[in-house]
């Protein structure tokens, strides 16, 4: 009886070590899990210490590519300067949307109110408020879970891949897949999947922050020859 005692003991003993040991193995694989939620929230963390931001931009939509420079400023100007199509601008200054079209010597302008700003779209998800409505609107998940891959087959540029798929229909786009750098946390792409299931890519690269861009670059001074058109999207009031 004594020695199987001691060998229970001995079992127990042995059981308890293992378990630590387990435990050891484990624990920080454990502490290092980042579920796809988490990892957005960093995402936007990294923005909302961002006051200004200027990068290269390019913008595919169907067999359209477009080239030119985007500026942002908190909270909610942004400016995108086209070389492709030439000269082609488009400017929000927080209230008032103009785009410039210069193949047709065109004005748009659309004034927008606040209830006008929640759905999310186009350049400014790449901001601390698109971000923002991303989370409230969209949940997120990993495609291959948070370890980093290859932008695209061939690329030696690695991204974290998160799929966001909408929590209401009311949004414009289906699902965006958010393309960031895992080590700055920066968004190098995103590729949007529209109501008519249209894909919309937008690029950014070469960014620049904190500069001190000013509020004068969200001033557009229009051609004075081109033709002017208002509320094109809609009528504010409406």
């Amino acid at each position: 009886m004594k020695f199987c005692s001691l060998q229970y003991g001995g079992v127990r003993r042995g059981g308890f070590v293992f378990l630590l040991l387990l435990i050891g193995i484990f624990a920080p694989a454990a502490q290092e899990i980042v579920t796809a939620e988490r990892y957005l929230e960093m995402v936007a963390g990294r923005y909302g210490g961002i006051r200004d931001y200027e990068a290269r931009i390019m913008i595919r939509s169907g067999n359209t590519d477009m080239y030119g420079t985007v500026s942002h400023l908190v909270p909610s100007f942004l400016r995108i300067d086209f070389t492709t199509p030439s000269e082609q601008v488009i400017v929000f200054d927080g209230e008032m949307l103009t785009v410039y079209l210069p193949e047709y010597r065109a004005i748009l302008n659309q004034s927008i109110s606040t209830g006008r700003r929640s759905g999310a779209s186009g350049a400014s998800l790449a901001t601390a408020q698109g971000l923002t409505l991303l989370r409230r609107n969209y949940l997120p998940a990993f495609i291959t879970g948070p370890v980093p891959e290859p932008l695209e087959a061939g690329s030696d540029e690695m991204v974290v891949r998160l799929r966001l798929m909408r929590r209401n229909i009311s949004e414009g786009f289906r699902e965006i897949i958010l393309y960031v750098d895992p080590e700055t946390h920066f968004i190098r792409r995103i590729e949007g999947r529209t109501i008519a299931e249209s894909l919309v890519r937008f690029d950014f690269s070469d960014i620049k922050i904190n500069q001190g861009i000013p509020e004068q670059r969200f001033l557009y001074d229009s051609p004075a020859s081109a033709n002017l058109y208002n509320n094109f999207l809609f009528r504010d009031t409406d």
